[in-house]
């Protein structure tokens, strides 16, 4: 029970990324008030938690209802979350998080008005992306019984409280650590990324092949 939380809670954690999407809120909500940030922060994690949340309960059941088998889902699941792991570690990713960002703040500039980025870029796909809507589906197909499901999704909730901690904290984050700390923690979060979706291939083809 313990090792199955702290499988979910690495996976989620390094998916997600709350230290690297923190840097990116604290730009984008840079011209914002203490309090619209705060707002901003919160809407986006919970509005990113029940988008997950819905994935975790019904996401086996959309896929029994497109015929697709959990190994084929796990397998796929696994090459794609190995990608984000390969652009965590060589920061393409954070370059196109950090590309999506300008994106907005160069339309808020123009419109002189402080926009509210609490469901996009934030909620989604920031937070809710493919990668960790891919994740909490795995995870949940490994859950066997009310003990083990709700070990993930108590997972879930705390790396979601720390989303909401990083958000709430990025201004003072950025200013102690500056940007280099996001690289590190983003390129070794990324080695575990690799790790973790590679177990998932691996489960995926011993359930197909029977192995």
């Amino acid at each position: 029970m313990v090792e199955l939380f702290v499988s979910a809670f690495v996976a989620l954690f390094v998916v997600i990324d709350p230290p690297g999407c923190a840097p990116i809120y604290a730009g984008l909500t840079a011209d914002a008030t203490a309090a619209q940030r705060r707002a901003m922060a919160i809407k986006a994690s919970i509005i990113a938690t029940l988008i997950l949340l819905v994935f975790a309960l019904f996401g086996e059941d959309l896929l029994g209802a497109l015929h697709i088998e959990l190994d084929a889902f796990r397998i796929a699941g696994g090459i794609m979350l190995f990608v984000i792991a390969i652009d965590m570690v060589f920061e393409k990713r954070t370059e196109r998080r950090h590309d999506r960002a300008d994106k907005v703040l160069a339309q808020r500039d123009a419109t002189h008005e402080v926009e509210d980025v609490s469901v996009f870029p934030m909620a989604m796909p920031m937070l809710a992306g493919p990668g960790a809507i891919a994740s909490i589906m795995l995870l949940m197909a490994r859950a066997e019984g009310l003990e083990q499901t709700m070990a993930i999704l108590a997972a879930l909730a705390l790396v979601m409280l720390l989303t909401l901690v990083a958000l709430l904290a990025a201004a003072p984050i950025m200013r102690l650590f500056g940007h280099e700390f996001e690289s590190v923690v983003t390129r070794l979060l990324g080695v575990i990324l690799a790790a973790l979706a590679a177990q998932f291939v691996i489960d995926g083809l011993r359930g197909s092949f029977n192995l």
